[in-house]
């Protein structure tokens, strides 16, 4: 009998050793150790790409040579006038007041910041173009305390900025093997991401782009302590009988 009860010890011992998060799983940037040599931080600037929807505003020293170029949503008279803004169609093109439509596929808002400038010299005085990716987004999915989709206003994102906005990631989170899904140019990347390794910090996909979706895995032990939640049951019921067979048998 004594027998059968360290058995049932063992078996209880090894199934919370299964479930248990050792302190290497959890940190990040494992690799990084006292003072490291500065580092170039890479510049990194969203391209714009089909169906995202720009914000754009000219000013320029003659105000009125400027509206021609600000149009604004048709609504109720005694509402403030909203600007209109501008989806980059199927062929990566915007129509712009007078001037048609222009290709912005594939360039940044300071590249068509400048392309709108120039010109737009021909038509006013030292035109000012302002210029808004406004529906830059980022969608973090899984092992997070809040998973979601996020506006980022400033259009530049890292992946700890996105992990942190979503509440970081849970004790069960895989580290290791996060996934990250991007949309460019109509083909679909897949990429793993390894939190616990510095050179994440030199990756190309250390920032965002718009609309990219990370999926953080559940760890082992997670996984694990799911299979043996949904079958406690039969577990248990397993373990008495065998308790209750070597009892009689040992008498």
């Amino acid at each position: 009998m004594k027998k059968s009860l360290k058995l049932v010890v063992a078996i209880l011992l090894s199934i919370s050793m299964g479930s248990c998060v050792s302190k290497k799983e959890m940190l990040y940037l494992q690799d990084v150790e006292g003072i490291k040599a500065l580092e170039d931080i890479v510049k990194v600037e969203p391209k714009i790409q089909q169906g995202d929807i720009l914000s754009i505003n000219v000013s320029a020293i003659d105000a009125e040579a400027a509206l021609p170029f600000n149009l604004f949503e048709a609504g109720n008279t005694t509402s403030v006038p909203k600007p209109i803004t501008y989806l980059v169609n199927s062929d990566g093109k915007i129509n712009f007041p007078v001037l048609g439509k222009i290709k912005v596929e594939g360039f940044t808002t300071k590249e068509i910041t400048n392309n709108l400038t120039s010109s737009l010299a021909a038509y006013i005085q030292k035109p000012i173009v302002n210029i808004r990716l406004t529906n830059f987004k980022v969608t973090v999915l899984g092992e997070v305390k809040s998973p979601g989709t996020y506006p980022v206003p400033n259009e530049r994102i890292s992946i700890l900025e996105a992990i942190g906005l979503a509440g970081d990631l849970t004790i069960q989170a895989e580290r290791k093997t996060l996934m990250l899904i991007r949309e460019q140019n109509g083909k679909r990347t897949f990429v793993d991401i390894d939190l616990t390794s510095r050179e994440i910090l030199n990756s190309p996909y250390f920032y965002l782009a718009q609309n990219d979706v990370l999926i953080v895995e559940p760890n082992k032990s997670k996984i694990n302590s799911s299979v043996v939640g949904a079958n406690t049951g039969i577990i248990l019921s397993t373990i008495s009988f065998l308790i209750s067979i070597l009892a009689i048998v040992t008498r």
